[in-house]
């Protein structure tokens, strides 16, 4: 409806990363699919931002990858694309080895109420909004978002969002 509001407090984005593999383990271990995460060492934990929003994409994602994925692996990367005093610009990926995407797929993928196909949403169900949610909210953390995908082979979505660093970073950092 239009109304997505951003939230601006200090965070953890190791904590957000908690809650993710907390909310998402259980369903990768009944697929018995491998849910890795790999987070740059030069990635600053302690940020300004809005976690939840952020959260909500990397859920997003990491479901649509699970759900999509029969066996192989699930892989959350973090990286920093570009760094200042005070702000950083980090790339999110999610890559699976699910059923992957055709290309006429690809081009409708971050549209409200669209899907891969009929015959996909028949078998997995979804609603089709998730995809162009998060292209919102990247949007507004001044990020994009892109899928690279090979039929029958996997997917990585892409993102990348920016947020203030926190001025007082942890002692570990």
């Amino acid at each position: 409806a239009g109304r997505l509001e951003l939230e601006y407090i200090d965070f953890d984005l190791e904590q957000v990363l908690q809650n993710l593999a907390d909310m998402i383990l259980f369903r990768a271990n009944e697929k018995d699919l491998e849910l890795i995460f790999d987070i740059g060492p030069d990635v600053p934990l302690s940020l300004m931002g809005d976690p939840l929003r952020l959260e909500q994409v990397l859920v997003n994602l990491v479901n649509n990858a699970v759900k999509f994925t029969e066996k192989g692996y699930v892989i959350v990367k973090v990286k920093v694309r570009s760094s200042e005093s005070e702000k950083t610009e980090l790339l999110f990926e999610v890559e699976d080895t699910g059923i992957g995407l055709k290309d006429e797929q690809k081009n409708n993928l971050f549209k409200s109420f669209s899907q891969a196909d009929i015959s996909t949403s028949r078998k997995y169900g979804g609603s089709g909004l998730g995809l162009a949610i998060c292209k919102r909210i990247t949007q507004m953390m001044e990020g994009e978002i892109w899928v690279e995908s090979e039929y029958g082979k996997g997917s990585t979505f892409y993102f990348t969002v920016r947020m203030d660093k926190q001025l007082i970073q942890k002692k570990d950092q």
